[in-house]
Parts: C-alpha cells; sequence; structure tokens
C-alpha cells in the first residue's frame, strides 16, 4: 500500500484536507483509528455542531486570541462564505443564529459528519482504520507513515490529530509527538473553552443550578476581560455552561493573575427597579422570614445559598429587614461574586490552547519550513479562537489549505 497523500486524522480538518488532496487527482489515504470519522464533530455545540461563524474575515480575526496572522492567508482563500457554501454544496442545509452562529438546520453534528464523510469518499479517498504512530524521513523529506499496522510509504503526510481534548475521540496528543520528533517546537499547551474551578464551597451545593438569561463577566486583576448575556451551570467543582466556556477563553494567565467572576442575576433591571421590584415583593410578604420571601424572585435551590451571602439571618422578619441589608441584596443579585482559582483539565476543554509553532508552518500552504512534505492542520497549530464556530473554521480553512497546496509542483 502506497499513497501521495497519508492525512493523520479524520477529524474536521483532516477529512476536508483529505478529500480537497484527492479531488486534485492526487492518491490519498486518510489514518483514523476509531470506527467513525469525524468522532468530535459528531459531539460539537452540543451534538448541533456550530460549523462556522457567518462572518468577514476582518471580524473572525478578532475572535482569535492567538495567532490571528497565521491564518489570514488561509481563511482569505477559504472564508466561513466559502465554508457554508461548501456545506450547502454537500446537500447540508445551514442555518444562521445569534451571534452569527451556523448550525445545520436539522440541528444534527452527525449529519454534517455523515455528510462530510461521504464527500471524502466520494472524492476517492482510501479510509484506513489505523493509529499512525511515527512519521519517517528519506533525505530529509518526508517518505512514509508507521502504522500499528505497518509502515505506508507516501510523498507528503498531512498531520490533523486534534489537541488533548476530548481524548476519549482520539484526541490523544499524538501529533505533537510526530512534531518535537521531526524538529518542531511545540508550544505549551492548555485548556480552553474549559469549566472553572471555583473556591466557594456553596457551588457543589448549588450543583446542576443552571441560571438563563444572566450576565456573567470575568475579571483579570480587577479589570473587565469578558461580559456576556446567556446560560451557565454550577458544578461540584465551580462553573461551567456556554457563557463560562466563553470566558475562560480569556483567562489564560492563572499562575500570575487573580480572576474573579460576577453574574447579574437581573440583567434587565438596574439596581433602581430591582430594588423597587424587591421592596414590592417584601409589602406583599411583610410578616414571612426572610428566607421565604424571595421565591419570586430567584429558583428554589439557589436562595439558601442567597441569603447566606447577604448576611442576613434567614429567620429575619422581612418588616425588619433594613434599607442597607435591601440594598445588599440589591448588590449580590447584580454582582454575584465567585473566585475562580483555575480551569478543569485538559481533557476537559472543548479545544487545547498551544501546538505546533506556526513560524515553523507557511501559512500560505500549512507546510512545514523544516520538513519537505509535512503539513499540518487543524488544533495541532499554536492557534485557538473563542467560541462561536470560529474554531471549526479554523480546521476547515487550514485543512483546506492544505489539501490544496500538497504536493502542489
Amino acid at each position: 500500500m502506497k499513497t501521495d497523500v497519508a492525512v493523520i486524522g479524520g477529524g474536521a480538518a483532516g477529512l476536508i484536507a483529505a478529500g480537497t488532496a484527492a479531488s486534485r487527482g492526487l492518491s490519498a489515504i486518510l489514518l483514523e483509528p476509531n470506527d467513525r470519522l469525524g468522532c468530535k464533530l459528531r459531539i460539537t455545540g452540543k451534538g448541533r455542531c456550530n460549523l462556522t461563524n457567518n462572518c468577514g474575515v476582518k471580524e473572525f480575526l478578532t475572535n482569535v486570541p492567538t495567532n490571528p496572522k497565521f491564518l489570514y492567508s488561509c481563511l482569505t482563500a477559504f472564508s466561513p462564505a466559502d465554508a457554508m457554501g461548501f456545506f450547502e454544496g454537500i446537500g447540508l442545509a445551514l442555518k444562521t443564529e445569534r451571534g452569527n452562529r451556523v448550525f445545520p438546520v436539522s440541528d444534527s453534528a452527525n449529519e454534517a459528519a455523515d455528510r462530510l464523510a461521504n464527500w471524502v469518499k466520494a472524492q476517492g479517498v482510501q479510509i484506513v482504520k489505523a493509529r499512525a504512530v511515527d512519521v519517517e524521513r528519506e533525505d530529509g523529506s518526508v517518505s512514509a507513515v508507521r502504522t500499528d499496522k505497518g509502515a505506508i510509504p507516501c510523498r507528503a503526510v498531512i498531520v490533523c490529530t486534534g489537541g488533548l481534548s476530548y481524548p476519549a475521540t482520539g484526541s490523544t496528543g499524538d501529533g505533537y509527538g510526530f512534531a518535537g520528533e521531526l524538529g518542531h517546537n511545540v508550544t505549551p499547551r492548555h485548556p480552553s473553552l474549559v469549566p472553572l474551578e471555583c473556591a466557594e464551597s456553596f457551588c457543589a451545593e448549588l450543583a446542576g443550578f443552571s441560571p438563563r438569561n444572566v450576565t456573567l463577566t470575568a475579571f483579570e486583576d480587577g479589570r473587565p476581560v469578558y461580559r456576556e448575556l446567556g446560560e451557565m451551570l454550577f458544578t461540584h467543582f465551580g462553573v461551567s455552561g456556554p457563557l463560562v466556556l466563553s470566558a475562560s477563553a480569556h483567562m489564560r494567565r492563572f499562575e500570575a493573575c487573580r480572576y474573579t467572576l460576577a453574574i447579574d442575576f437581573k440583567p434587565a433591571l438596574d439596581e433602581e427597579k430591582l430594588d423597587a421590584r424587591i421592596l414590592r415583593d417584601f409589602s406583599k410578604y411583610a410578616n414571612r422570614d426572610f428566607a421565604n420571601a424571595l421565591s419570586e424572585l430567584e429558583a428554589h435551590s439557589f436562595i439558601p445559598v442567597l441569603v447566606r451571602c447577604t448576611g442576613i439571618a434567614p429567620e429575619t422578619k422581612v418588616h425588619d429587614i433594613t434599607r442597607a441589608q435591601r440594598r445588599g441584596l440589591v448588590a449580590l443579585l447584580k454582582a454575584f461574586p465567585l473566585t475562580a482559582t483555575g480551569p478543569r483539565p485538559v481533557e476537559e476543554a472543548v479545544i487545547t490552547s498551544g501546538g505546533v509553532d506556526v513560524r515553523q508552518v507557511d501559512p500560505r500552504t500549512m507546510q512545514s519550513k523544516l520538513v519537505p512534505g509535512l503539513y499540518f492542520a487543524g488544533e495541532i497549530l499554536d492557534t485557538d479562537a473563542y467560541t462561536g464556530g470560529f474554531n471549526l473554521q479554523i480546521a476547515w480553512a487550514t485543512g483546506r489549505c492544505a489539501g490544496s497546496h500538497v504536493l502542489m509542483e
């Protein structure tokens, strides 16, 4: 068995890279140890698959905190609009939702992965169920991929092995080893788009509480670095959910900085209007204990923690609560504080930040500057973005770029 191009990894970047290379008339083998192609793709977006973000390249790059300039060329060649056109061209109907997030009309990540896999097979790509263990060279250039089932001679290799997140899908970091053994610098990897651990013990008490339509603000040494409206989730270790995952991408220096969070549980009301609302409730329940007078204001599971945080004794009669105490309750509801102590392990992250040093990769072709015939695409590269379809678009654009330029004479 020999081929022009061996693509390592059947995820988003690997699929589009292999299909693109084969569509140019090259023989291509796609190496994937899992039974199904696109395993991680099938669980993205809570199983809905946020394929890309329907925005221009300039706006796109503002959502890439790590090495955005490296992506300019490949995103210009295969923009979000191009990606949408590609998927619609292979029969996947799309829709754009809040924040310009693009999903299949079916809300099915499996449909997206299946249609992409079928397109890859239709281009003539040979799927080989095997795990790559080494990339071999001859006279300095790529000559073969060694797998757990034997060596496959080839003229070029595209490494699309992903990062360290979701190892159950096959993202075990193998590609970093290949890159390092072939002389590439691999920058430190850490989790991004990841749940956060918090110092407050009451988080465990609130596990399962999922406030919606709240505004979360993240602070780095007291300076706001993220603010967004949406939903989140309390867990036994701290907090998770869409808002928290997005915030975590802006919280990258736990070893040097102090990070705190503030939750506005009533973003539609300013402090004066919220105070008036509470006054109405207090008037209605004037003779009740404080702990029993908040049922119309907050979720039942949250009330005991909220009461403790106010410092007001739960058995205090509502009519005895002072204006200052009421103002304290307002302040808590508008900026409920949490102390983020660090991210959860990288295995729980949506993506891995860090990877193959992009200074050693040609941004126009994705070919290594050190090893002729070696290409990289997708999450293995040291570039990552915020939530909203941006990371998958990076996979599509870098994979398309590698597949379009591999072995171009």
